[in-house]
């Protein structure tokens, strides 16, 4: 049941905007694709999409530790590389772009020299397990996940957050079964988790203290993979990309499913989302063929 009035979702065609010119594709052996893709080649594999206040997209390519900026859907360069899997992106309210780097852990990244440093590469000198998503409240203070291998085999993905002013980490979460995509409402008073190899999505109110309570399951989905990248808009509506069903899920603020952005790729790995600078339409990443797809933002 998708939802409580018993009609289906309404299909919104997504369109392909962009794509990964052929000169900065890389057809080469990687760890990251041996590890995650059979061992296949893999010249890129997109996520991670924000806007900066200018409207320029930047996004990742996990397996070759590349970061795009892409200019008019049309240039496309590389302003850095972080030596490891870059993942999530973030802008900080300085202007800098945060990176949820799987092998490094979180990066802070300049965007006009390109140069990358480790804000966070452990907590209490244990190893992270892989971290993936990231996202910045109003006040600064970044959530993120820390997914790893983990799954229903392993439910001990966690979530931190990380006050940058205090250095304080505090762990919010440590049983969920592949935590990934991460967003906040609005007032930042509703943490969402995408908890990928358990096919749902969480939900937990966020205590003015800062901790969390009360986390549930806010909507279960199906398929081969789970949700991925997360994204709020405006109204207080959530976006679930969803890795293997080939678009973007719209729920409103009762987790029902109205609409749904399709991929004209089939059933494509759409891995991201993010709203684009206005709140009219949203982009998302389509990994598999290093595409950026877009759809009109419904009402």
């Amino acid at each position: 049941m998708w939802n409580l009035d018993f009609k289906p979702p309404v299909v919104v065609p997504a369109r392909v905007i962009a794509t990964l010119p052929e000169s900065l594709r890389l057809r080469q052996r990687s760890a990251w694709a041996d590890a995650n893709k059979a061992g296949h080649i893999v010249d890129c594999f997109l996520e991670g999409p924000v806007f900066d206040a200018a409207g320029a997209l930047y996004v990742t390519d996990i397996p070759h530790g590349r970061i795009f900026r892409v200019d008019g859907m049309h240039d496309w360069h590389v302003i850095a590389n972080t030596g490891g899997w870059p993942n999530g992106l973030a802008l900080h309210r300085d202007g800098s772009l945060w990176v949820a780097d799987y092998q490094r852990g979180i990066l802070r990244c300049d965007i006009g020299s390109g140069r990358v440093e480790t804000v966070l590469g452990h907590r209490n000198s244990e190893s992270f397990k892989g971290v993936n998503d990231l996202i910045f409240d109003r006040a600064g203070q970044l959530y993120f996940t820390d997914q790893g291998q983990t799954g229903l085999h392993d439910p001990q993905g966690r979530v931190y957050r990380f006050d940058a002013d205090s250095g304080r980490l505090d762990l919010l979460l440590a049983n969920a079964p592949s935590p990934n995509g991460i967003a906040l409402d609005a007032e930042a008073k509703v943490l969402f988790v995408a908890v990928t190899r358990a096919n749902q999505v969480w939900r937990a109110p966020v205590m003015p203290d800062g901790s969390i309570t009360k986390m549930g399951a806010f909507r279960t989905f199906f398929g081969t993979s789970g949700p991925d990248g997360l994204a709020t808009t405006p109204d207080g509506r959530l976006l679930v990309a969803h890795a293997s069903l080939g678009g973007v899920f719209v729920l409103n603020a009762r987790g029902e499913v109205t609409h749904f952005l399709k991929s004209p790729l089939g059933a494509s790995t759409v891995t991201n989302v993010a709203v684009r600078p206005g709140g009219g339409s949203v982009v998302m990443t389509e990994s598999a063929t290093g595409a950026i797809l877009e759809a009109e933002l419904p009402d």
